[in-house]
Order: structure tokens, then sequence, then C-alpha cells
């Protein structure tokens, strides 16, 4: 009897026996258009099509976007540039007013902000593994707000100011984490990048000085009621990894493999984690073959996933519109052979 997709995700953290490996697509909501158009679906319909396993649950605000600028705001203030598939931060309203008390903080405790992943969970909870977003979760949120370069330098000269940042973010996102394990979420997606393709983003020294602490904070809830935490952090984080491990990490992605070694993550950390990603969307999906696309798929299944379990394999990013269809259909095609 073949299990379903929640059951089959939740073994795969587990690293317990599955049917076959778990698979998830996520994508720009460019790419999601030319997806559906091309698969000949409605974007609504797009992740069932998909066979995507995870639903990440988001919170109920439309942003605010201001056209003269070519930004949209998020929730919490900062403004996305609209002309870009990605994310690009335009404006980060801390940037020349740096008094925390006088920010106009949002409330997570607003009504309706969790309306839209209360009907999630109604439609999709008995099928899927339900994960609330909590992307920019931390260190992306205070420079999301701050900017990069002034956040970074606050956390070398003004380290009080960067850790009273860090701590007004933590207990917004606290609140939101108990809502939505009241709704019953299966565990907690967080992100937060803290590598480049080379080397960490901040020392690891300063990252344990005020980025671990809070996060220990952050993961705290989903652990004490034993459920898994899944988080994605881009670049070249092994010298943070075991602090990971040891706040409770359960899967990590998106092992990107022009940063990480899939082999060698299996080697060190294959008994303490799981993972979740491995095909690169910055090489073989825009640029190789449909072949090499298979070939990615069937080497990140034999390196992070040899006894078949352990993995969710997907694309390690959000797919953009670079890539092409035909390599679409191969990844999807690998993916249904797993």
């Amino acid at each position: 009897m073949a299990l379903t997709h929640k059951e089959r995700t939740r073994r795969a953290i587990y690293r317990q026996p599955v049917d076959r490996l778990p698979t998830q697509i996520t994508y720009t909501q460019g790419m999601g258009a030319i997806l559906a158009r091309h698969l000949g679906v409605s974007v609504e319909e797009l992740p069932v099509r998909l066979d995507n396993h995870l639903v990440r649950l988001d919170l109920s605000h439309t942003g605010r976007v201001d056209p003269d600028l070519g930004v949209r705001y998020d929730w919490w203030g900062a403004g996305h540039d609209t002309g870009e598939e990605g994310y690009y931060i335009k404006v980060h309203p801390l940037a020349e007013r740096p008094d925390l008390q006088a920010y106009p903080w949002p409330d997570p405790q607003a009504p309706g902000l969790l309306d839209q992943a209360a009907e999630a969970i109604s439609q999709y909870g008995a099928e899927y593994f339900i994960v609330p977003n909590l992307g920019f979760a931390l260190f992306e949120r205070a420079w999301s707000l701050r900017g990069l370069e002034r956040f970074l330098m606050d956390t070398a000269l003004d380290p009080s100011y960067a850790a009273e940042l860090l701590d007004s973010i933590t207990e917004i996102q606290l609140v939101l984490i108990r809502r939505y394990l009241d709704l019953g979420v299966d565990g907690g997606y967080f992100g937060d990048d803290y590598g480049a393709q080379k080397n960490l983003l901040l020392s690891p020294r300063i990252w344990r000085k005020l980025i671990k602490p809070p996060l220990e904070r952050l993961f705290a809830p989903f652990r004490e009621r034993g459920l898994p935490i899944l988080m994605h952090s881009d670049g070249q984080i092994q010298a943070i990894l075991p602090d990971l491990v040891e706040l409770g990490l359960t899967m990590l992605n998106p092992v990107q493999p022009e940063v990480i070694e899939h082999a060698w993550l299996r080697d060190h950390y294959g008994d303490r984690l799981a993972f979740y990603g491995g095909i690169s969307t910055q090489t073989v999906l825009p640029h190789g073959t449909p072949a090499e696309v298979a070939q990615a798929v069937a080497a990140c299944q034999a390196s992070l996933a040899p006894e078949n379990t352990g993995l969710l394999l997907a694309s390690s990013h959000r797919m953009m519109t670079d890539i092409p269809m035909e390599n679409v259909e191969a990844l999807l095609a690998a993916f249904q052979a797993r």
C-alpha cells in the first residue's frame, strides 16, 4: 500500500524506510505560470501535478506596492524589488532609522493573519506534510530591515544593537510559531542563509554569539512538541553544521552541490541529518542537457540516500525562468523513477 505524501516525508526526515523518495519542486511566480501552461494545469493545481510533498504555509498578507519605487513591501516593512525574479531588497526601513522602539513592528497576533494557513491545513493536511514557511527567519530578517552591509558592521562594531534587533525579531517569530503549532503543523521550516559560495557571511564566533542563541529559541517550540525542524541555509556552512545539529536540526536544505560535496555530507552527517534538495538550479537545470539532469538526480540519490531514505529529492532552490522545459520534463521523469 502506497504511503501518503505526509507519511512518506515524515519517514524520510527520520531516515526510515519509504516506498519511494519524496520529491519537491518550488518555483518563482514567473516560472510557476510557465510550468502551469506547459503542463496544462492551473497555477493552483501545479503543486499536485508536480507531486510535491511539502505544503508551506505563508501569512495572509498582501504587500503594498509602490510603483514609483518599484517595490513591494513585505509584512515586516522591507521593500522587495518588483523587477527582480528572485529576492532583492531595495528598501531597508531601518537603514537610517535604527531606533527599534520607534519602529512600527508588525502585530503577530493580528486576526486573520493565519486564515490562509488554516484553510490550507483543512484542504491538504491529511495528505501532505505541512510546515510554516519561516523564511528570512532571523539573520536575513535583520539585514533585510537594516541592510546587509550595515548589519554586518553592527555585528562587529555595535553587537548590542545587533542583539537587540535579533531579539525583537525573535519575539515576533515566536508568537507566529506558537500560532502555527496550534493550527496543527507537522514540523518547522526555516530559511536563513548564513553562507556564500566560498565561506560564511559572518565568522563562526560572531554567529555563535549573536545568531545561535535566538535560533535555539526559535527551534525550541518544535523540539518541545517532538516535531522535526527543516532548514534552508545557503552556501558553505560546514563550520556551523555541528551547531545546527546540536540545536535540533533534522533536515538540511538545499544541499547545493556547488558548495557542499554530497558524499562528504552523507559521510559526516548521514547518521544525524536528513537532506532536502540536491539538484542544482545554478548549473545543471538551467545549463545542462536532459541526460545530464537525469544523471544529476541519480548521483544525488546515490550520494545522499544510498539506502533510499533520508532524502527529500528536490531542486536546490526555487526554479527560475532560465530553466528550459525539456530539463523540467527530464527532472520529473527522473523523480518518478525514484
